[in-house]
């Protein structure tokens, strides 16, 4: 009877623990991350605000250097680099931006934007509007062939060194090398 027990008892802490780790990994960074990163892939709906022009020259948390008339963005979980194509549904805008910088960190809102991408959202006189935001793919080839293209074969010789095909530079190199030896 006591086995059974002390088996019981040894299974519910092996439960209990995994409780345990699991809320845990809950409320990691990894965990938090791993989600924010899931949603990051779809269509965001939200607030945009954009950057003054007087921020231009500081850095961002990607390195580069913020320009006003730059198309770019802070994004909080898309990777640096990535293209997002920011739609203003109030008047029917959109504008190609890349992540250069993280946040925003208010409340409510989904990115910043550089200057020149909230004037060509027409967003300039709100200072903040609602957007909606969705990654672009860039793996577009512009130029594909749709069908298998036949590559010829080609007939490939070697050079065997008969003196026709001998380059131009080897015999001048050789006349200098004559030459010095001569004086």
């Amino acid at each position: 009877m006591k086995s059974e027990e002390f088996a019981t008892a040894i299974v519910l802490r092996r439960i209990i623990l995994c409780v345990v780790l699991c809320c845990a990994a809950a409320n990691s960074s990894l965990f938090t991350l791993h989600f924010s990163l899931l949603h990051a892939q779809g269509v965001q709906q939200g607030k945009a605000s954009f950057y003054a022009r007087k921020f231009s020259g500081r850095r961002t948390a990607s390195g580069e250097r913020l320009h006003y008339d730059s198309l770019t963005c802070a994004h909080r979980s898309y990777p640096f680099g990535t293209m997002l194509r920011v739609y203003n549904p109030a008047n029917g805008k959109s504008v190609i931006v890349r992540v250069t910088d993280r946040g925003p960190f208010v409340r409510g809102r989904i990115i910043d934007l550089s200057w020149r991408a909230a004037k060509e959202l027409g967003i300039i006189s709100q200072g903040v509007a609602m957007v909606t935001v969705q990654k672009v793919d860039m793996t577009i080839i512009p130029f594909r062939p749709d069908e298998n293209i036949e590559i010829p074969e080609l007939e490939l010789e070697t050079n065997d060194g008969s003196p026709a095909l001998v380059p131009i530079w080897r015999d001048m190199k050789k006349d200098q090398e004559e030459a010095r030896k001569a004086k």
